[in-house]
């Protein structure tokens, strides 16, 4: 034991002792009562599985359910007052301070909760040490419903470094009886038991095959890494409501198994607040911020505190997993979670820093504005392919192309359907399935297997938008001509290019990859693939090699390379930004389950490749125009610039 987590255990033993000696001699029913909350605590202490972290402020969970006596007479921990952020009332507060109940008082610790870095971690650890990890048992009765008795145990961490951060974090879970007090309750068992997640909570009936117990009787909580929300089963948990959190939940391994020493706060409020004077407090664990970034409040304000029956009535039945495969991806799902996240942080940004955060947003709009203001969105004119485009023209006439001949689009983008039921079967089997081809996930020969499913599936999928493209760009020259034509001929036609252009993609796939493996390349990766962005309308329609079609599409973007990465980015954005944003909504706004949001999502995203594969064929003829007329002007009608070969 160390040595003073053992002095601290000591004194609450010794103060428990005297209190059950003076209860002996004055109650002794009293005596027995605490005697049994303890030894039913002890029975059922949770098993805290919690997701390691394998570097000093890298990924997972950094924090352990803490004693808080830790923080009581330390001189980095402050006690402020309700009034703002900088009134110090005492420095290294004891639990006695704590005890006069302070209503909003704050405990501060050292760091800003917004700008966290790696302070809360580093200190906690300096704080914790000599003191083992400590859960807060405490068992109730709810006046409300006779017969019915809550064990609870409460876990303090140091830091929430989830969506809303802040300072202190108390969690809980909760296992109810049918009993009228702790003595019955040890010779029965539990009935349900309850995990809090954010403002609800999931329950699982006592023998639920989702409840994993050690020896018996000790559930195995899952706390998920930042937030602390509590699951019975790892993975990925998306929540979409205030309830549930908004945001995606990770409990996934590896983990470190903890058994918490059992601190059992008594039951009776007097007995409560004089073997734990710090219980009494009505303030918040943790630094004032605005809105959900303040300290939390202590378990003594939590409703299930005193009615802890009632609150188990509104516990929900499951937790919502993020698919980790599905028929067409998991694209909305994921988007989901990186949103939220990306949302979070913004938003902390903007109460951390205001005016920092405005003046960033105006630059952005006033940027964006005299972009959209330099460039002809008109005429907008689908037709005559070859002639030169400004920006603006370029975007509206691909979007009026598309919109125009949506059921040849369409029919082109279906391609995409069997290439990313391959890609995302592959990724399924090897990625995510530990026993599928004898393959155990996390291991040296895993990840190497992972890396050519990946490699793999990136070749396919773009060989896929490839070959859309060499089809969509024939299919324009024929509508161009004036000629009919469907997505079959369209495909047909573009058959004889399949080997040039595979060749062609692999070239630049290897090259770009290699590339872009080094942070100090990746400014030449983006570069050269800006270069190789017309390598599919360049190969299809002058019959180029491989090597030559690489070479053909860097001569055509020398010198608008940034007009030409622009709107290839911008198209693709359009095109792979949809079909998640709608998942998201339906995420949002409907109960629909998470398989069919991403079959929904990936179904949008096939069907609009096609709209990157029309602005790419208009960007190819803008520059083709170009350099062919080399020192031209550019005339104002609208009439094709240049003749195409039939």
């Amino acid at each position: 034991m160390r040595r003073v987590h053992g002095l601290a255990t000591s004194a609450r033993r010794v103060l428990l002792g005297l209190l059950a000696v003076g209860l002996l001699v004055c109650c002794p029913t009293a005596a027995a009562s605490l005697g049994d909350e303890q030894a039913l605590a002890d029975r059922y202490a949770p098993v805290v599985r919690v997701v390691q972290q394998k570097e000093e402020c890298g990924p997972g969970e950094p924090y352990e359910p803490m004693d808080v006596n830790a923080l009581f007479g330390a001189p980095t921990v402050a006690l402020r007052g309700p009034w703002n952020a900088t009134d110090l009332v005492k420095i290294g507060p004891t639990a006695k301070d704590l005890s006069r109940g302070l209503y909003e008082y704050h405990l501060d610790f050292p760091g800003n909760a917004l700008e966290p870095g790696c302070s809360y971690e580093r200190w906690a650890r300096r704080i914790t040490k000599g003191h083992d990890p400590t859960v807060y048992a405490h068992v109730v009765r709810d006046p409300m419903h006779p017969g019915k008795l809550a064990l609870q145990y409460w876990i303090f961490y140091a830091y929430n470094d989830w969506n809303n951060l802040h300072e202190g974090d108390w969690e809980m879970i909760q296992l109810d009886f049918a009993a009228d007090d702790a003595r019955q309750a040890l010779a029965g068992r539990p009935q349900a038991v309850g995990y809090s997640q954010h403002e609800g909570a999931e329950r699982a009936d006592w023998g639920d095959d989702k409840l994993d117990l050690v020896d018996g009787t000790h559930p195995v909580v899952y706390p998920a890494a930042g937030s602390h929300a509590n699951f019975f089963r790892e993975g990925l948990f998306l929540g979409r409501s205030a309830e549930q959190g908004v945001g995606c939940d990770n409990t996934t391994g590896p983990h470190r198994d903890l058994r918490p020493a059992v601190a059992t706060i008594p039951g009776d409020a007097g007995q409560a607040l004089a073997a734990y004077p710090w219980i009494g407090f009505q303030g918040r664990w943790g630094e004032l911020q605005p809105a959900f970034y303040n300290g939390p409040t202590g378990p003594n304000l939590k409703a299930q505190w005193t009615e802890p029956i009632k609150w188990s009535d509104g516990w929900r039945d499951r937790s919502f997993t993020v698919p980790t495969g599905s028929l067409f991806g998991t694209s909305a799902t994921d988007f989901f979670c990186r949103a939220i996240g990306t949302g979070s942080r913004a938003l902390v940004r903007l109460v951390n820093r205001p005016l920092e955060f405005a003046l960033i947003l105006a630059a952005l709009a006033l940027l964006l504005l005299y972009a959209i203001s330099r460039t002809s969105w008109r005429p907008l004119a689908p037709f005559r392919l070859a002639r030169r485009r400004a920006w603006g023209q370029t975007l509206a006439a691909s979007a009026r192309m598309y919109i125009g001949n949506l059921p040849l689009v369409l029919g082109i983008g279906v391609l995409f359907i069997p290439v990313s039921l391959v890609v995302s079967l592959l990724q399924t089997l090897v990625l995510h399935g530990t026993s599928v081809l004898g393959v155990q996930t996390g291991d040296e020969s895993s990840g190497v297997l992972a890396f050519f499913v990946v490699a793999i599936g990136t070749a396919l999928t773009l060989l896929g938008l490839g070959f859309v493209q060499a089809a969509t760009a024939q299919a324009l020259v024929e509508l161009d001509r004036g000629r009919a034509i469907g997505p079959l001929k369209a495909y047909r036609l573009a058959s004889d290019s399949v080997r040039p252009l595979l060749g062609a993609l692999f070239v630049a796939v290897v090259v770009v990859s290699l590339l872009a493996s080094s942070l100090y390349l990746i400014p030449i990766a983006i570069w050269l693939a800006a270069r190789w962005a017309l390598i599919a309308p360049a190969i299809e329609l002058e019959d180029q090699t491989a090597i030559g079609g690489l070479g053909r599409s860097s001569r055509l973007v020398r010198g608008k390379w940034l007009k030409v990465a622009s709107l290839v980015v911008v198209g693709a954005l359009l095109a792979i930004v949809a079909g998640p944003l709608i998942g998201v909504l339906l995420i949002l706004v409907t109960d629909a389950p998470f398989w069919l949001v991403n079959v929904v999502a990936g179904v949008v995203y096939v069907l609009t490749m096609p709209l990157v594969a029309i602005a790419t064929t208009y960007v190819y003829f803008d520059r083709r125009v170009d350099d062919e007329l080399a020192g031209e002007r550019q005339p104002s009608v609208l009439p094709a610039e240049i003749e195409l070969s039939s």
